[in-house]
């Protein structure tokens, strides 16, 4: 199951620059991870997660296998795309396969470099995208409601469909007419499926990058700070990052990142916050299988039970899933590895209505 972030942003905002950074961090993770694949707009990332060391540690595995999360670098967006300008089309074709958006948004001043819209105003960037990708939306609903409209006089299943899809439409058109995204359509969880189907561009969740100076990196500046304020209101996550910062830190060897970060005041890469938030904007969680041979992590989203979550493994384990031997992270680490667990009674037999939670170690017992 993979997770797709896309990579958005107006023309000379860093976008190349941190999706840059990105691959070559994922070039170096290749070293250490196996099936770390690389192609020239997408970068696969490993998501970072520190108690996996422990995990290995304790039950001495050979090699620690990390979840992943996937960006694509989408092609830049300039005023005008809804209409086929630019890239337009291509941009909003790759832009319906994603599950998450990075909104790249320049927060830097730079009279090297100019900006698009002649101005550094890191809320009109963003309404420009925004609103591109609302006016795609729209033209979109627009053109499928009259045949919508004749099936859902009709009788039998297709009508009933046609009728359910019209109700969530007309609840987008009216936030869409009023310039606001569809994510923001009120949907109980059962609708979610049909909604995520009309595929819409403004339904995907927003995570906005906002690049600033190096000098910034560590506290943000004014420009960060708005978008910060916009995304609290929208419910969206904001990062501050700054992509010439993750380029230099990405072409370091490993051993020399550590200080360099110190050095600029971080804790961590931006990117690995980047990864992180993503990761938390796509409601994912995770879930390890732990033994001598590996400590490897599993991707699945809030809400799963342990049959689908034997299904990522392989579906095998999905159709003959029989029972789920379940230990949390703080028991494990608590008791000792899988012995001691064993032994303080906090290992689980859970059947197939448990939801998994993040962090359990997991051994799936399944019937061929």
């Amino acid at each position: 199951m993979g997770f797709k972030c896309g990579i958005v942003g107006l023309p000379n905002v860093g976008k190349s620059t941190l999706f840059n950074a990105l691959t070559q961090t994922a070039a170096a993770q290749a070293a250490n991870y196996p099936f770390c694949t690389i192609e020239p707009n997408v970068g696969e990332i490993a998501v970072p997660d520190p108690r996996m060391e422990k995990l290995s540690d304790m039950a001495k595995s050979e090699q620690i296998i990390p979840t992943r999360i996937t960006f694509v670098d989408i092609a830049g967006l300039v005023r005008g795309a809804s209409k086929g300008e630019g890239l337009g089309n291509k941009f909003l074709a790759t832009i319906r396969e994603v599950d998450a958006i990075v909104h790249v948004v320049r927060c830097f001043e730079d009279g090297d470099i100019t900006h698009v819209e002649g101005k550094i105003d890191p809320i009109a960037d963003i309404e420009t995208i925004e609103t591109e990708l609302m006016l795609s939306d729209l033209e979109s609903l627009e053109k499928r409601t009259d045949a919508l409209e004749k099936k859902a006089k009709g009788s039998g299943e297709d009508a009933k469909l046609a009728k359910e899809s019209l109700d969530l439409i007309n609840r987008a058109l009216v936030l869409l007419r009023e310039g606001k995204p569809a994510r923001l359509v009120e949907r109980k969880p059962d609708e979610e499926k049909l909604f995520h189907s009309l595929g819409l561009l403004t339904s995907a969740p927003v995570l906005y990058a906002c690049n600033v100076e190096e000098g910034s990196a560590a506290t943000g500046n004014d420009f960060s700070k708005r978008v910060e304020a916009l995304a609290k209101k929208e419910g969206a996550v904001a990062v501050v990052i700054s992509a010439k910062i993750e380029s230099e830190i990405a072409a370091l060897p490993e051993a020399e990142r550590a200080d360099y970060l110190e050095a600029v005041g971080l804790k961590e890469t931006g990117l690995d916050r980047l990864v992180r938030a993503g990761y938390g904007l796509l409601h994912l969680v995770t879930y390890f299988t732990v033994g001598p041979k590996e400590t490897r992590a599993w991707t699945i989203t809030q809400g799963t039970k342990a049959p689908a979550a034997a299904g990522v493994i392989h579906t095998d384990f999905e159709q003959g899933f029989i029972r789920a031997e379940t230990i949390g992270y703080d028991d494990y680490v608590r008791t000792g590895g899988e012995v001691g667990a064993k032994e303080a009674g906090k290992m689980r037999l859970e059947g197939k209505e448990y939801v998994v939670a993040d962090g359990d170690i997991m051994h799936f017992r399944f019937a061929n």
